[in-house]
């Protein structure tokens, strides 16, 4: 079943959904950090228990990335694609290999453009949970939402 797309209009303050889960496991937490964060408590599990996280843990932008594939394969899709123009971001809890996340979304704000009647922004509110509970994630993000476009008129 396709989902359907989600407009400016769709939206409203308070509106809350979970995604399903995501997997974290120990090879993909190493193939990131060798791609794009090669810190040794992302890279090596000896080195990484002597670190100051005492275990493996995935790189908080590999999180992101997570969170990122939940939203967009599972989240409202939103039309024309997600787009954000600005976040605020923190990683309050380490994710490490095993963990299953999953992602919870609120729209807390949401503004019409003044200048371009055909978009407003959207902020979101988005957790990323593991298995118990812990916060692995918190970002706040504002988003480019298009307006519906008007029905075009019917030949009757």
């Amino acid at each position: 079943m396709t989902r359907p797309e989600t407009y400016f209009d769709d939206l409203r303050v308070g509106d809350t959904f979970t995604t399903r889960t995501y997997t974290v496991d120990e090879a993909a937490i190493i193939a990131f950090a060798r791609e794009f964060d090669p810190q040794p408590f992302h890279l090596d599990v000896e080195a990484a228990r002597r670190s100051l996280f005492g275990g493996l843990v995935a790189s908080g932008w590999h999180t992101a990335a997570i969170t990122m594939r939940l939203l967009v394969t599972d989240g409202a899709l939103i039309a024309g694609g997600t787009v954000g123009v600005g976040a605020e971001l923190a990683w309050p809890t380490p994710t490490r290999p095993g963990d299953v996340l999953h992602a919870e979304v609120e729209v807390i704000e949401l503004t019409p453009s003044r200048s371009r009647p055909d978009r407003g922004t959207a902020m979101l509110r988005i957790t990323t949970l593991n298995q118990n509970g812990d916060v692995v994630q918190l970002l706040t993000a504002r988003l480019l939402v298009p307006r519906r476009p008007p029905a075009a008129p019917s030949a009757d």
